[in-house]
Parts: C-alpha cells; structure tokens; sequence
C-alpha cells in the first residue's frame, strides 16, 4: 500500500486513535468498507502488516510470530481473516508494559463460528474504535462556524454563513463521506456507492453462508425506503411484498430469515441502529423503546433507490428522509468524537418525537430538530418546546439543522440555536 501522507485528509478519529495508543496496548479500529480505517491507521502506524496479501496470510497462518515484530505501533489489517491473531496480539501487550504496540482493522464483525476462536475479550489490552464514512466537516462541506461544544457553554457566535443550494446538498447525499469519492466528478460521483452496493451482494452477504442475493436486493430496498424511521421486521416483511415484482418464491416470508440478512449487514457495519432515549421523561411507560434504523452512510439508500441529485428535488418527501440521515451521520461522528452518545425521542401516547439527542459524557443532553428547510423552523420549535416541557431534567441545549440558514443564531424568544449543517462541527 503506497501511504502518502501529503495527501492524508485528516480525520477527526486521529486523535481518538492517538489517545487510545498512549492508554491500550493495541487499538481495534472497526467500521465499514472504504470508509478509511486503513488510511487512518496506517497515518498512526510506523509498520504494515496486510492479511489480504496471499504470501502475508500464509506466513501468518504457519506462525503468528512472524507478522507481530515489525515496529510499534504496527498496523495488522484486515486481522479477522485470521481470527487467532487476536489473542496473540492480546498476548504480547501482556509481555510488555509499553502501550500503543498494536493497531487492527477489519470491515465485518465476528461471526458465532469466529468468535469460537478467540478465548478473551481483550478487556484492558484492546481499545475499541469505531469509524464511519467522512462527516461534511472532515470533506471540508462544512465551515465549522458552528460548534457543539460551544453551544454546549453557551459561547456560540451569531454569525452569517454562506450556505450551498439545494441541489448542491442533494449532491452531498448521493456522493456521500466515503474518502476515495471527494475528488471525483460530480456526474459519477452515483458509481462508488452502487458500486458498494454491488459488492454486498455478490461477495460481502455470503462470507459465513449462502445467501440469496434477490432476497437481500429486496431487503436492502425496503431499507432504503424506511431509511431514518423506527421499522420493526413486520412492517419490512409487508413493505417487501407490496413493493415487489418478483414471484413469492423470491420474498422474504420468515421473520428468522430477516433477522439473518439484518444480521450480517450489521457485521458488515452497513447498518446503524439510532438507539432510543427515555431518560428524565416524566412517564417512562410511554416512552418508545424502538431503534430507528439507519444505512451507515446516505449515499447508499440513494444508490439503492437509483436517486439523482435531480431526482431528490423532484421528491421532497424523500430528500427530507435522505437529509436527516446525512445530518445525523455527522451527528453521531461528533458526539461520538466528544464522547457521547446519539439517541432519538418517541412518545407512543402523544406522538411527539425529536430527532436526534446529543447525550454528553457527563449526563447533559441536547435536543435536536432536522428539518430540509427553513419553511420548518417555526414547526420545529413548538416541538421542542413541548418536549422541554415534558422533561424532568431539562435540556442543556436545543438546537434546529436546516440544508439553507444562511445564519448561525441563537433565537432571542426561545433559546433555540437555528444553524445550517454546511456550518457545523463538534
């Protein structure tokens, strides 16, 4: 692999990675494919070991020891092709004192057959790093104006912004954060995500076992149209059948069968469940409990759905579902970069539902609304304010995400911070 650090976009994971180095003796990056773990890595590392070389994996597979001496900290991609590296690399931190010895990369999670290989957890010795495609911020689409951390003490600025057209974001979505599709031209920027997409399904589903690849196509699809909402299994099962040409053959009729395609696109790290958050709310009874499902990056239910930048603006409905999926990307990239964690609200009673909570490392928590345009804005804010009203403990912030404020702008009334997400940063 030619490293050329000239041209290394740096990532916010780099000193995640870096922090980790000086506190675990070896650092597990996962994430999904192409979303750069290998580059970031590797910008860490001061060797290379790479397991998806052929003469590599043979040397490794007759004795471990002959890939775990190159210097510190040493890159060992793509590891779970070799599972038993695992406890042999957990076995060397054990045999020093030094920290930062070790980095590992892998795209898929263990499967149960895998997980048999490995006798330790790696608790204490293995740091855990998860990654995701590139947020606006780190592509250089966001100006950062706007910070988290700042809202957070109250210290945010007032300030105009210029901000990108609609079909500009639009682009944003289609493209996506994937770090080898930044520099490519705008009328082919759809190929790299359906090229993912591809291959999922011809290589990626059957990793572990047969799959049948028109049930995944139809799953996948479903997926894409319920990207950003809470969707149990049965309402996938009913989506698929009334959207589907096929012959019922070719349907996903068991519930089993559907966990087992969720399942291997969650190891595939193609899916990320936006967990619920019910803390402080005054009836906990009525608080949903449900995930609301996203792809890990916009661009590919974009792709599955064959969409354009044209096509989203033609489908507004849609553009709004694909926009808050390419918001709360970024959001959970930041929190996560700030230590938090990224929650969604739902009261079954009322119905009352809020986008996105910011939860922080010391138990303070922000409420966030996503809305496409500033025709919303005004919807946006009765919504927090009823949620606010609804909570024991109070939000520390509240904030509304547009595609088009051309202003950063706490709202004299109420408090709120209204900010586009071309302007954002943690």
């Amino acid at each position: 692999m030619n490293f050329d650090e000239k041209k290394y976009l740096p990532r916010l994971a780099d000193e995640i990675l870096k922090k980790y180095l000086q506190a675990f003796g070896a650092v597990s990056v996962e994430g999904a494919k192409w979303c750069g773990k290998t580059w970031t890595a590797t910008n860490a590392s001061n060797s290379s070991v790479f397991l998806d070389d052929d003469e590599t994996f043979e040397r490794a597979s007759l004795n471990t020891n002959l890939i775990l001496n190159e210097s510190k900290p040493e890159l060992i991609d793509e590891w779970i092709k070799l599972p038993q590296i695992w406890d042999r690399v957990r076995r060397k931190c054990d045999e020093t004192q030094k920290k930062g010895n070790y980095i590992l990369t892998c795209s898929t999670k263990l499967n149960s057959e895998e997980r048999k290989e490995i006798f330790h957890s790696g608790a204490g010795r293995i740091g855990k790093l998860k990654m995701y495609p590139m947020s606006l911020y780190e592509s250089k689409d966001s100006t950062g104006q706007a910070s988290i951390t700042d809202m957070y003490n109250d210290n945010q600025k007032d300030q105009n912004v210029k901000v990108p057209s609609l079909l500009e974001i639009a682009y944003l979505i289609i493209r996506g954060g994937w770090p080898s599709n930044l520099n490519v031209p705008k009328d082919v920027a759809n190929l790299v995500p359906k090229g993912y997409i591809e291959t999922i399904l011809s290589n990626d589903i059957n990793e572990d076992k047969t799959r049948d690849k028109n049930k995944m196509t139809l799953l996948l699809g479903s997926l894409a149209r319920n990207e950003s909402t809470i969707v149990s299994n049965q309402t996938i099962m009913n989506d698929i059948f009334n959207y589907s040409n096929s012959n019922k053959e070719d349907l996903i009729e068991s519930r089993n069968t559907i966990s087992d395609y969720i399942d291997i696109l969650s190891r595939l790290n193609i899916l990320e469940n936006q967990e619920a958050y019910s803390d402080n709310f005054r009836s906990s009874k009525r608080v949903g409990k449900s995930s609301k499902r996203h792809y890990v990056d916009p661009s590919l239910p974009a792709a599955i759905l064959d969409l354009t930048p044209e096509k989203l603006l033609n489908d507004l409905n849609t553009f709004g579902f694909l926009f808050e999926s390419l918001v709360e990307r970024d959001l959970k990239i930041y929190i996560e970069y700030l230590g938090g964690h990224l929650f969604h609200f739902r009261d079954n009673v009322s119905g009352l539902e809020v986008d996105s909570i910011l939860e922080f490392p010391d138990g303070e928590y922000a409420a966030v609304e996503i809305k496409l345009g500033n025709n919303k804005i005004e919807e946006a804010k009765t919504t927090l304010l009823k949620f606010k009203d609804k909570m024991t403990k109070k939000p520390k912030f509240m904030c509304i995400i547009t595609s088009n404020s051309t202003y950063v702008a706490k709202d004299p009334v109420t408090g709120i911070y209204i900010l586009p997400i071309t302007a954002l940063k943690p």
